[in-house]
């Protein structure tokens, strides 16, 4: 199995030290001859959605992987890579592949000061450790996706289809559990 980390800005390379943890092969997606290779899932991981909106177009990344989203290679996208993915983004006109049926609301948390740690169910998983900074949240989900986590009455973690997203940094702790769970949705065992 081989997962391409997008790595133009964000915290791509805590992805790439969980997976590596996990026995994961991985490598760094920076430019668009970098996806000429086959590989098996994607990560979107956090950092500044709109400043990886602009590099995706500006390095002709965009369009390749938007369509591979659509065609259904598995997508990971925490924090900014949740923004990426949704159809819908309450403050923000911007939006980037708008590939998943969820409308989400960016800085919900408020700045930097706003952000914070705990500890909350994800279903199939059961309780892991969940670190928000400048987090967005999931207002709503629409169509069959189904929501996996909840913290303070609000959605922190969805799926549809071959789209996961989670508004928290999973790989900001040593659990793996979440990022497992990616690798059964690319065996096709979850």
């Amino acid at each position: 199995m081989k997962v391409g980390i997008l790595a133009l800005q964000g915290a791509f390379i805590e992805h790439e030290k969980i997976l590596e943890k996990v026995g994961v092969d991985i490598f760094e997606i920076r430019q668009k001859e970098d996806i000429k290779d086959s590989f098996d899932g994607l990560i979107l991981p956090g950092g500044e959605s709109t400043v990886m909106g602009k590099l995706l177009h500006d390095l002709e990344l965009f369009n390749p992987l938007q369509a591979m989203i659509f065609e259904g290679i598995p997508v990971f996208g925490t924090c900014a890579g949740l923004l990426l993915l949704a159809k819908e983004i309450i403050n923000d006109n911007r939006l980037h592949f708008a590939a998943m049926d969820i409308s989400a609301k960016r800085n919900a948390y408020g700045r930097q000061l706003g952000s914070f740690y705990t500890e909350e169910e994800f279903k199939g998983i059961g309780k892991i450790p969940m670190t928000f900074i400048r987090a967005p949240y999931i207002e709503s989900v629409q169509s069959d996706t189904e929501v996996l986590a909840v913290v303070d009455n609000q959605i922190v973690a969805a799926k549809q289809k071959n789209k996961l997203v989670t508004s928290f940094h999973p790989e900001l702790n040593q659990d793996t559990a979440v990022h497992e769970y990616f690798i059964k949705m690319i065996e096709g065992k979850n």
